[in-house]
């Protein structure tokens, strides 16, 4: 019944609207609460016919959140920086407002002041900001922009691998906390957000082993894998476990100043990326990032016969098609081949004195 008497009320319209409902009342005829029926209807439909026009900066917002809560740190920031260039652009704007011609010139400019690769990653990101907006689930808008826009060609290059004894400069380059910092990374081949993250509660000195949690995984679930410690890590960090802060739950930590929340806080590392820049000059080597010591550790491994299969679960590679991107061949176990890398870094003094030497021999 979508039009009854009420007592004492007069007359009342009421009925729903995919699931919203509406009702008034106080109409002193049944005809006239037909009328005012009929009226709202029209207006409801037209209403939800009529998609909302969302702004470009909301749009964006909303991604961001998304993105914070399911996906990696690496990959929020990664958003970050790139968002705050697209809202100079566009902000003020609707998304409908946004043509792929607007698109196209965007990165037409970006590979201008940068390169192909880069604006072809901020292409796969805006992308993936519309279609975030149209999916089924939200509707929020209709068209995506990017459609149809092109990916620039790309001067593929082979990824820099550093020679050992550039690595080992490095990591003695460096002071005794960011030491211990590089060679948990390295003896792992753990990403920096996975160390970054690594509790004292992961590792298990007993076992020998330790478990890294990453977030690089479809849906944004912490996916843990474990790692077999070789000799040289469990001494490591068997030192660092005696002169713990044993308030502190984080295996590596720093204290730094929050403007949001106005105060000193405690707790992980999030980016460390210019260390590199600094220990590769201070080293005297090409400069190359964290990732490399993913590469390079690879690299030894598969050089000394171990399996690709183990390569990849040391690695934390769901595809092994993005382990063959590290590798070349094929052919132990993962505590086995935990042991090579153990071989190839070599006693911590050794190389020290080994390096010590060298410059000497230099200088003279």
């Amino acid at each position: 019944m979508s039009v009854y008497s009420v007592k004492g009320k007069g007359w009342r319209y009421e009925f729903q609207v995919k699931g919203q409902r509406f009702t008034k009342s106080g109409y002193k005829t049944k005809k006239a609460a037909r009328a005012a029926e009929s009226e709202r209807r029209k207006i409801e439909a037209a209403r939800q016919s009529t998609p909302t026009r969302m702004g470009f900066l909301e749009l964006v917002n909303k991604r961001l959140s998304y993105v914070q809560e399911y996906h990696s740190e690496r990959h929020y920031t990664d958003h970050i920086y790139m968002a705050r260039r697209w809202v100079r652009q566009w902000d003020g704007k609707a998304c409908d407002e946004i043509a792929p011609t607007d698109i196209e010139e965007y990165l037409i400019s970006r590979k201008r002041q940068t390169s192909a690769e880069t604006a072809n990653k901020e292409l796969r990101y805006l992308r993936a900001l519309f279609n975030f907006g149209t999916a089924k689930k939200r509707k929020w808008i209709t068209d995506n922009p990017t459609d149809g826009v092109d990916f620039f060609p790309e001067s593929r290059r082979v990824k820099y691998i550093p020679p050992k004894e550039d690595v080992l400069r490095v990591i003695m380059a460096a002071d005794p906390d960011t030491q211990d910092y590089l060679w948990t990374m390295a003896l792992t081949l753990g990403r920096m957000s996975e160390i970054n993250r690594l509790a004292w509660e992961d590792i298990d000195f007993a076992d020998g082993s330790l478990v890294l949690y990453t977030r690089k995984k479809k849906g944004g679930h912490e996916t843990p894998r474990k790692v077999v410690m070789p000799r040289r890590l469990v001494g490591i960090l068997q030192a660092r476990h005696k002169t713990r802060d044993k308030r502190i739950p984080w295996v590596f930590w720093h204290r730094y100043w929050s403007r949001k929340a106005g105060e000193w806080i405690t707790g992980p590392y999030k980016e460390r990326k210019r260390i590199m820049g600094t220990l590769c000059k201070k080293a005297g080597v090409q400069h190359f990032r964290f990732h490399a010591l993913r590469h390079f550790g690879a690299m030894m491994l598969e050089q000394s016969g171990v399996p690709i299969t183990s390569i990849q679960a040391i690695l934390g590679h769901e595809a092994r098609k993005t382990t063959e991107i590290y590798l070349h061949s094929l052919a132990q176990s993962e505590e086995a081949a935990m042991e090579v890398l153990d071989d190839v870094y070599g006693a911590r003094e050794m190389e020290r004195k080994k390096i010590s030497e060298a410059k000497g021999n230099s200088n003279s």
